[in-house]
């Protein structure tokens, strides 16, 4: 699960790594010279890509820089083992750990203006390699509202693995009915109508959390990237559009063909029960992110499953459809004290020797390249932007925090209401325009 990415609900498990390593006189790639050896604090969260990897880039990195000896904490819940250090003035050097998470721990540092800006960093040589960071990374990665929180220019997250997100169902489900996979969304109600014949749902979710990318994409496909801006920018009076009325609108009628059981269930506790629901045939359709395979590779399933993904349908024949990217972020401390050697730790992760780690156990950086190096379930997933699929990416920007106000919980987790009939479309959408016009005054 992610939050997403990735894991909330798992149980804690704190793995503590230092690695010493003999100290030498060696050239940064920053072009000084070090004379002792520096400890560089890397917290990681461990997601369902598993921990082992960034054991094995701790030990890559120390073979390109001896000078530098890692303490590497790596846990599923990485927010309650480091906050307490934070709180306390200790502060890790570099952190892997994306937004969108319950604690929201990453969400408080940009509004507390608490990142390193790193900027610099895009201009670096990626360390061991003559290629700048920026080269190597995948156009439009570092043009959204996710790495740069306060649309001024400057970069203060850096993009790491990336999944594109977007319907996961039974592909064999499907051959073996004879039924094509929906383009349009009134065929996806058609479809909808002749799965419920057979006692099958259309659709189900494993927690409302999954809904972020999926209503960023519909918000992409009823108006397109500039009207997607500005309600990511809490325009005034954008939740009252028609454009926006046609994304909750959707949402509202797939709740009438979401499985019965699914609110029960959508929790940081039982998810994986929903995402069941898609290996066992009992409902056609979820919002995921490739994450899942790797979280469902144990589980059991119908008789010759085979995983598909489809970005959302379009809203009207020939329409744009998306597919939104969700991508965690690697982010350095303002109150770090090591600030420059993680700078140079930040480029030896978009190494070709890095990215050949990460690849390995499933997480895909945003570097050029990269999916012609992947091959079966990962090789279909990456490569829906090559069929039509177009890539949104990008949240809500940053505000000062405004109490008792949460956008998330407002416009995604009231769904499980929608669903159960307690809330009516027209009251969600006038709570969404509500926080927006409070978070509008509270923009950083």
């Amino acid at each position: 699960m992610k939050k997403k990415l990735f894991l909330a609900g798992m149980s804690a498990l704190l793995s503590l790594s230092l690695i010493a390593c003999q100290s030498k006189n060696e050239t940064s790639s920053g072009g000084e010279t070090s004379e002792k050896k520096q400890t560089l604090e890397v917290a990681a969260l461990e997601s369902a890509y598993g921990k082992d990897m960034w054991t094995k880039i701790v030990d890559a990195y120390r073979e390109v820089n001896p000078d530098v000896e890692i303490k590497l904490t790596a846990d599923k819940n990485l927010e309650d083992v480091i906050s307490p250090n934070m709180k306390a003035g200790n502060y890790p050097d570099v952190v892997l750990l994306a937004t969108g998470r319950k604690m929201a721990l990453t969400e408080t540092l940009i509004k507390d203006k608490a990142l390193e800006d790193l900027t610099d960093v895009l201009d670096k040589k990626v360390y061991g390699e003559e290629v700048p960071v920026k080269d190597k990374l995948v156009p439009g990665f570092t043009d959204t509202l996710a790495t740069n929180p306060y649309n001024d220019g400057k970069t203060y997250m850096a993009p790491m693995f990336y999944s594109p997100t977007g319907l996961f169902y039974n592909a064999a489900l499907f051959k073996e009915k004879g039924w094509e996979v929906p383009k349009t969304w009134d065929e996806m109600w058609a479809l909808g109508d002749k799965a419920k014949a057979e006692g099958i749902s259309l659709f189900t979710y494993p927690t409302t959390g999954y809904f972020d990318a999926f209503f960023y994409s519909l918000l992409l496909e009823a108006g397109g990237p500039e009207f997607y801006n500005k309600a990511m920018k809490y325009e005034d009076g954008i939740w009252k559009t028609p454009e926006a009325a046609k994304a909750f609108d959707i949402v509202g009628k797939l709740a009438k063909y979401t499985a019965p059981t699914t609110v029960a269930n959508a929790n940081d506790k039982d998810y994986t029960k929903n995402q069941q629901l898609i290996l066992d045939n009992k409902a056609l359709f979820m919002p995921n992110g490739t994450w899942v395979v790797g979280e469902m590779k144990d589980a059991p399933r119908a008789k010759n499953f085979e995983w598909g993904m489809t970005s959302l349908p379009a809203l009207e024949s020939g329409g744009d459809r998306y597919a939104f990217t969700f991508f965690e972020q690697m982010w350095i401390p303002a109150q770090a004290k090591n600030k420059d050697a993680a700078k140079d730790f930040l480029t030896f992760v978009y190494s070709d020797k890095a990215a050949d780690i990460f690849a390995q156990s499933g997480a895909v950086q945003p570097i050029k390249g990269m999916s012609d190096k992947l091959s079966g379930e990962n090789k279909l997933f990456y490569s829906i932007y090559d069929n039509g699929a177009k890539a949104g990416m990008g949240g809500f920007a940053a505000t000062e925090a405004v109490e008792g106000v949460s956008m998330a919980d407002t416009l995604f987790h009231t769904i499980d209401s929608i669903v159960t009939g307690d809330k009516t479309v027209k009251q969600w959408q006038d709570a969404v325009e509500k926080a927006s016009d409070k978070l509008r005054a509270a923009l950083k």
